[in-house]
Formats: structure tokens, C-alpha cells, sequence
């Protein structure tokens, strides 16, 4: 699968609809799907949208992972599938995003899409340049996963 990469400020319409950058259709098309699963991030204040050949992956570790017969799988598995959408390309290349999960994450009329990977994460605009990273922890999150021996810098 190819990476999404860079990030985008968007517009919302009236009805909350968004059209993808032309860098991440591309990308979309590229792997032969319109259709995505929207969910709210476990860690940010942020949606994630995630191409359904993708879910479908990640959805199939998680199993492996549950036992349904788990109290505690099970509370995760509710907490995890709630408020979950299947979202597809309207005819003009839109997608819509669910009113709660805009609600959720304060989107209003313009958000930042940005390229992570797998996946886009859709930020109120305000909310994606406070989070920005401090160059210096950045560095030493790169390190931390990464390892200094594994780093190489380059100019």
C-alpha cells in the first residue's frame, strides 16, 4: 500500500462533505478503492480515515488479538466500534463526514487533512498547529523508536 503523505487545509460544505487532495486521490486510486471507514483517533483529538482494503487488515489483527468471551475485549471492541462510519466518493468526489464525529472533534468549516501512512487524520484546523512538535522532542522521539545508531542524517 502506498503512503499518504503531506497535509492539506480543506474546507467543510454546508452539509460536511470534503473533497480529498488531488495527491491523496491519486493515491486512492492508485490501490483500486473509494471506500474508507471514519472513526475518532484513540490518542488525538482527531478523525481517522482509513481505506477499507486497510480496516480490513487492521481489523483482522484486532480479532486475533480478542477473545470474545473477555469482559474487557469486549468493552474495548463497543468503545472502539462506536461511532464508526463506512464513507465512499460521492459522484463528485466528495466524502462525507458523519456530523458526530465533526461534532467531535470541533470541525467546522475548515480542517487539515494529513497524510500518515495508511491513513488521513482530519484535525480542526486550530487544534492540528497546536499540536505541532517541538523539533528537539521530535528528535529524541526518533531516537527512542528508532535508536541513534539507526538514524542518519542527512542534508
Amino acid at each position: 500500500m502506498a503512503a499518504f503523505i503531506g497535509d492539506f487545509t480543506c474546507k467543510l460544505d454546508a452539509k460536511g462533505r470534503i473533497v480529498l487532495p488531488a495527491p491523496f486521490k491519486k493515491t486512492m486510486v492508485g490501490n483500486g478503492s473509494d471506500r474508507f471507514v471514519v472513526r475518532k483517533n484513540l490518542y488525538e483529538n482527531c478523525l481517522v480515515l482509513t481505506p477499507f482494503n486497510q480496516w480490513e487488515k487492521e481489523l483482522e489483527k484486532i480479532r486475533a488479538k480478542i477473545n470474545p468471551y473477555n469482559r474487557d475485549h469486549n468493552k474495548f471492541m463497543r468503545a472502539f466500534f462506536r461511532g464508526l462510519s463506512e464513507v465512499s466518493f460521492d459522484g463528485n468526489g466528495r466524502i462525507l463526514i458523519p456530523r458526530k464525529l465533526k461534532d467531535e472533534i470541533g470541525a467546522e468549516q475548515e480542517v487539515v487533512l494529513v497524510g500518515v501512512d495508511s491513513n488521513i487524520e482530519i484535525w480542526n484546523s486550530k487544534a492540528y498547529h497546536e499540536s505541532e512538535v517541538d523539533p528537539d522532542e521530535l528528535g529524541r522521539l526518533a531516537e527512542d523508536i528508532l535508536g541513534k545508531d539507526d538514524l542518519k542524517l542527512t542534508d
